[in-house]
Order: structure tokens, then C-alpha cells, then sequence
């Protein structure tokens, strides 16, 4: 369980603290109301991958707390009554994550947010591109105060050969001015490969150039810093490019896939199956379409209610994400109808691979309410790519009613 270190004296904001990190996130929360014993705490673990740090504390009025933590290389988080820009200041110096004023509870909420910012920040890959060594280092220092892995290149064309190696990167920092290949380059080529929802570029640069920012948008980038930035600005425009990612991925993920069994639906098997068609096609390589249907679905709902009947699909959609690779598309249709659109099958193997898989369901009755619940597919299979997705969907749809009407339980392949 990830753990989180709270430093606070007051025990009503170290209690609402705790509870809401623990009953909303899950995480651990340990709570020391001195500066004594959050050293007695860290003298004997480390591992938090977070602190929340109270400025004022009766033997630490000063914030000495927060030089104790990050010393340990723990992110901290400050909070206070009161901060001046003097005192503000000299904190973001010390690398910490951010400050909270204790005003209201719409900061606390800003708080937590940016706990769990930092549990999910590990898992985003961030480039700096700058000719400067000691700029990417700064700029680096920052994001990795955030807990960001932070990747860097030295000019436009090294940042191309990084992102070939880490297609998953979600955002690029990349000054102008640059050797081989500028900003402007650099972002262009990005975006013939990466559109603006899968991957984030904000421009950088110091130069005293008009209209150095819209070339940068104009290019593709989706925002720009002006050199020399505040710590703060840096961090608003990083968190919410990254957070702009996240919204336009939840909302694809939820206008893309199934809700109950998480599988893709019938509007993305539509729009991503003749691309993936076309794919294949270029590569000289076939495509096998596969219609599998719950056998006598609704005696199940009747005899162990719909609840079961959902523990049902929930468990063929586990054994179908199982035995396909993310290459290939596996989409529920509606009811307890699926289709596969499986990528780099021999044809003449197909039979014998949804045969196995007709088994594997005949073989894994459901365990539901103390209950064994037992069930059946039908799978209708087409092996030819013919005119197109549609078309082999209606041959792989003949072929599952072929298989329905012989007596269920059955694999039939399309044309026989």
C-alpha cells in the first residue's frame, strides 16, 4: 500500500487529513504532530511517496520540517495560515511540490488532488529538449520534484530518436533555438505520429521573438513558456496539459468501451476494424472475424438473475482479453453477443483456435453466489477478408446461426 507522511500538530486537520486520503484514495496515512517525531519516523522508514508538512509547528516554527523530508528525497507538499512572498519564495528554491494555504476546505481539495497527481506521476514519461545542459537539468529537477521520469535530448533530432524508442511519452518541453532541427521542426515532425490527445508538447524558449508563442501553437504545440518562468507557472502548465490527456483519454475510453465488461464496443469495432483491415492488407497479412454468442442467455438471467448473468459476461470478456492481443480488437456487440477481430492468423489454424477457445468456456463455469454456473458459445467464423469488416461480420453472423440451429456449442466457419 502506498504510504503518506502527514506533519501537522493540529490533530482536527491531521484527522480530516487522514481520513479522506485513506477512505478516498486508499492509501496509508502515518501522522507525527511534531518535528521530534517525524525524525523519529524517518529515522526508521522512508518509504512515503509523499509528505504533507505544517510549517508552524511548536519545536519548528520556521518550516525547519521541510528540510528534515526532502533531505530523505520525500516530495513534500507545504501548508501554513499565512505565506509571503519572501517565505514562498525561498521554499520553491528547496524543490518542493507545492504550498497550500489552510483557509478552506476547497484547498484541502487541492491538496488531496495533488496527493494523488504524485501517486500517478511516476507512470508519465516526459522529454526535455534543449541544446542548454544546464536548462534540461533545471527544467528536469522540476519534473522530477513531481515524481515525472524525466527523459532528455540535446536538439530536435535526438528528441525524435528518444520518442522512437518510448512511443508512450505524453509530453515534450522543447526549447526553439536549437542545432539540426529548432522547436518548430521538432514539433511538426511530432505531429505527423502523435496527435495533440495522445501526446502533449509545450514550447520553451528565451528569445525575445513576436509571435515566438503562436508559431509554436501554429506548429502543434498545445502550449508555450516563456524563459525565465516561476516555479509555480511551470507546474500549472505541466499538470494541466497532463490532466487535458487524461480527460480526452477517459472520455474516449468511455465512448469506446463496453462499461460492464471493459471490452471495446460495437461503435469501435466499426471505426477501428478497416483500419486495422487496411493494416493488414498493406502487409500482406489476413485477418480472421469471429461472432460468439452466450448460449441460452436468458434461461441464465431467469435461473440465477441478472447479476449472475452480468458475473457471465464479465467472465467470458476475462477469457477473450486473455487469449487475444492487443493487436487484435475484441468488442462485446450488445446482449451476450462478441465479436474478434483477431490480426496474424493462419486461416487454416482459425478452426482450431476458436475450437480451443469454445472449450476453454465449456470448461470455466462461473463461480457466483456459492453457485456453479455453467454455459456454452456458439462462435459463427469467417476466414476471408471479402469485401470488407461488413461484410465479414454477415458471414461470420450466417455461420454463428448455422452453429445455433445445428445445436449450439459449436464452432462453424463461414461457406460450409
Amino acid at each position: 500500500m502506498s504510504r503518506v507522511l502527514v506533519v501537522e500538530d493540529s490533530r482536527t486537520f491531521s484527522s480530516l487529513l487522514s481520513r479522506r486520503i485513506t477512505e478516498e484514495m486508499g492509501h496509508q496515512v502515518v501522522v507525527a504532530n511534531s518535528m521530534a517525531k517525524a525524525e523519529a519516523i524517518l529515522a526508521m522508514d522512508t518509504d512515503f511517496f509523499v509528505a504533507l508538512l505544517d510549517l508552524n509547528l511548536p519545536d519548528a516554527p520556521t518550516g525547519q520540517v521541510v528540510d528534515l523530508v526532502l533531505a530523505r528525497n520525500i516530495p513534500s507538499i507545504v501548508f501554513t495560515g499565512e505565506l509571503d512572498d519572501e517565505l514562498r519564495d525561498q521554499f520553491w528554491a528547496k524543490r518542493i511540490v507545492d504550498y497550500i494555504l489552510k483557509q478552506n476546505m476547497d484547498n484541502v481539495a487541492y491538496m488531496l488532488s495533488l496527493v494523488e497527481r504524485l501517486h500517478r506521476n511516476p507512470a508519465i514519461k516526459v522529454l526535455v529538449v534543449d541544446d542548454s545542459q544546464n536548462a534540461r537539468f533545471v527544467v528536469g529537477e522540476l519534473l522530477r520534484a513531481h515524481r515525472y521520469q524525466v527523459l532528455e535530448a540535446e536538439d530536435g533530432l535526438a528528441a525524435l530518436a528518444v520518442l522512437a524508442e518510448h512511443p508512450d511519452m505524453r509530453l515534450v518541453i522543447t526549447d526553439y533555438n536549437m542545432p539540426n532541427m529548432d522547436g518548430f521542426e521538432l514539433v511538426r515532425s511530432i505531429r505527423r505520429d502523435h496527435a495533440k490527445d495522445q501526446m502533449g508538447i509545450i514550447g520553451i524558449s528565451g528569445a525575445d521573438k513576436v509571435g515566438l508563442s503562436a508559431r509554436f501553437i501554429k506548429s502543434g504545440a498545445n502550449d508555450f513558456l516563456h524563459k525565465p518562468f516561476l516555479t509555480e507557472e511551470f507546474y500549472t502548465r505541466v499538470t494541466q496539459n497532463i490532466e487535458l490527456l487524461e480527460y480526452i483519454a477517459q472520455i474516449k475510453d468511455l465512448a469506446e468501451k463496453d462499461y460492464l465488461t471493459r471490452l471495446y464496443n460495437r461503435r469501435y469495432m466499426f471505426a477501428a476494424g478497416p483500419k486495422l483491415m487496411a493494416a493488414q492488407t498493406r502487409r500482406g497479412q489476413g485477418v480472421v472475424l469471429a461472432m460468439l454468442d452466450i448460449d441460452h442467455f436468458k434461461r441464465i438471467n431467469d435461473t440465477f438473475g441478472h447479476d449472475a448473468g452480468d458475473a457471465v459476461l464479465r467472465q467470458m470478456s476475462a477469457l477473450l482479453t486473455a487469449r487475444f492481443r492487443t493487436s487484435d480488437i475484441v468488442a462485446r456487440f450488445g446482449g451476450e453477443e462478441f465479436c474478434v477481430l483477431a490480426t496474424d492468423m493462419n486461416p487454416a489454424d482459425a478452426g482450431r483456435v476458436f475450437e480451443d477457445l469454445r472449450q476453454s468456456f465449456e470448461s470455466s463455469p462461473v463461480s457466483f453466489g456459492g453457485q456453479s454456473i455453467p454455459y456454452t458459445v456458439s462462435i459463427g467464423l469467417c476466414t476471408s477478408a471479402l469485401e470488407g469488416l461488413e461484410a465479414m461480420i454477415k458471414a461470420a453472423d450466417d455461420a454463428l446461426y448455422v452453429s445455433k440451429n445445428d445445436g449450439r456449442n459449436r464452432v462453424t466457419l463461414a461457406g460450409r
